[in-house]
């Protein structure tokens, strides 16, 4: 006879005291929220709390009193992208309501792969928004994804198997020799997916770019011509709606072009440059991108939606179910019941276990609507254009790049140092920055020179906290030039 074995849950044993300690927590994040422009930008874990995270693996639970006072002393130490002068990387801030989809979301624990349930049709809804929003036809497909490495991915694997057959998938490259093109400012995930991809990031000519930062179409057009004479298969062009380093944005029309005329798949990295199509100022830099055959961009930068939340729009449904579509025995499509709502998400990328990342995206847009979200956009690239205006006023500093859409790079200049002291200068200035919550900016390399690099994909951020900034480096520049000279 088998022995009964006692009932195990995981829910609490007092939901009264279980609400009231989820209560605090709720309080605990919006005091954060709230007081998000206050105090530093960064503050580092204390050692007692990094070590509290080098503990055993727990063999008995230590109760819920225990891990929220623990989660709730992580709450100030967080990368700082919350706050009005986190100016490092290209990170959103994120919003308070969205929260509340997040929160919705953990209690549906829905499982987004496929399946007939409210999840899907609130995906399918984002789907169809992101068609509208940049222009592409209503039969293109799309993803929500982790961010634009993945979103790249899944584009440039669509590209390969439509070049090489779709019998790819089983048969694998067969030696195929397929080149792609791209500017050598464009971000690192798509030598990446190159990689991943099994074509090697050997296979990603990167083209120099012109005084803007922008693909050299001639350079382009010259390396194109090479490989066909070599007996190369190019496949790719890669456009970029925002490089990483200066924000600049390719002339994505005649990309279109020459992607048209050569038998190429156009993709657009628009990581974070592809929602200025939200903004009626910004839009017409943008122009061609609604020609591209996919997109990949971040919802998690300049539409501020909390991490993580990405997206890949591909302009043929066809091509890109193609590329991924398996469907075994187990899970077989039904007309009826939990196996209905075909085609189900995983028939258009790599996983089948999805979180719920969609309903946060849905709020985000239902509850500001796009013209609001695109005057974010207005507002972080007047505050860029400003600080580039100052940078370019000033004798002490040097404006480093053209500032085209909410990244300045420029550096501080103190008389008789020479350029690795300057380089050295403006690395120990952000450096100082950052350590001092003052504000958290970045560096970055142009034409081999250091330069400060102040991304603004913020809906907190204020022109005083460009002056704040402005007024730090440089005073913290003569301090540093004085170590120098001793």
């Amino acid at each position: 006879m088998t022995t009964p074995i006692p009932p195990v849950s995981l829910d609490p044993e007092n939901w009264e005291d279980f609400r009231a300690s989820a209560h605090a927590m709720l309080e605990a994040a919006l005091d954060r929220l709230e007081g998000a422009g206050q105090g530093r930008v960064w503050t580092p874990l204390p050692e007692d709390q990094k070590t509290a995270f080098q503990a055993p693996l727990p063999r008995t639970g230590h109760g819920n009193d225990a891990v929220q006072d623990q989660i709730t002393a992580l709450l100030p130490h967080g990368v700082g992208n919350t706050h009005p002068r986190f100016f490092g990387w290209v990170h959103g801030a994120g919003t308070p309501s969205n929260m509340i989809a997040e929160i919705a979301a953990a209690a549906m624990n829905a499982n987004l792969g496929g399946r007939d349930h409210g999840a899907i049709y609130v995906e399918r809804q984002v789907v169809d928004w992101c068609r509208e929003m940049f222009g592409f036809p209503e039969t293109a497909s799309g993803l929500v994804v982790s961010g634009t490495s993945i979103a790249t991915v899944i584009a440039l694997k669509a590209a390969r198997d439509r070049a090489l057959g779709f019998a790819t998938r089983t048969a694998g490259l067969n030696g195929a020799r397929l080149v792609g093109y791209t500017s050598d400012q464009t971000h690192s995930c798509v030598a990446r997916a190159f990689d991943i991809l099994g074509l090697g990031s050997d296979a990603l000519r990167k083209i120099p770019t012109d005084a803007e930062f922008r693909i050299d179409l001639a350079a382009l057009r010259a390396a194109i011509a090479r490989d066909q004479a070599a007996g190369l298969t190019p496949f790719a062009l890669i456009g970029t709606a925002g490089a990483v380093n200066v924000g600049s944005i390719d002339d994505l029309d005649t990309m279109a072009d020459i992607a048209r005329d050569t038998g190429m798949w156009f993709h657009v990295d628009g990581a974070f440059g592809a929602t200025a199509m939200l903004s009626t100022t910004r839009r017409p830099l943008l122009r061609g991108l609604e020609r591209a055959d996919s997109l990949a961009f971040d919802f998690h930068k300049w539409m501020q939606v909390n991490y993580d939340a990405g997206f890949v729009l591909i302009r043929s449904e066809e091509d890109h179910r193609s590329a991924f579509s398996e469907r075994p025995d187990y899970l077989v499509a039904t007309s009826r019941g939990l196996s209905a709502a075909n085609p189900w998400p995983t028939e258009y990328g790599p996983e089948l276990s999805r979180g719920f990342r969609a309903l946060k995206i849905w709020a985000q847009i239902a509850e500001h609507g796009t013209e609001k979200l695109g005057r974010v956009v207005d507002q972080n690239c007047a505050q860029a254009a400003y600080l580039g205006d100052k940078a370019r006023a000033s004798t002490a500093t040097e404006l480093m790049a053209p500032v085209a859409l909410n990244i300045c790079c420029f550096r501080a200049l103190r008389a008789g140092l020479t350029e690795a002291q300057l380089d050295s200068l403006n690395t120990e200035i952000v450096l100082r920055l950052q350590e001092s919550g003052i504000a958290a900016p970045s560096t970055t390399k142009l034409y081999g020179k250091t330069a400060i690099r102040v991304n603004i994909t913020n809906h907190r951020t204020r022109m005083e906290d460009i002056d704040i900034l402005f007024e730090a480096v440089a005073r913290l520049a003569d301090e540093v030039a004085r170590d120098l000279a001793v």
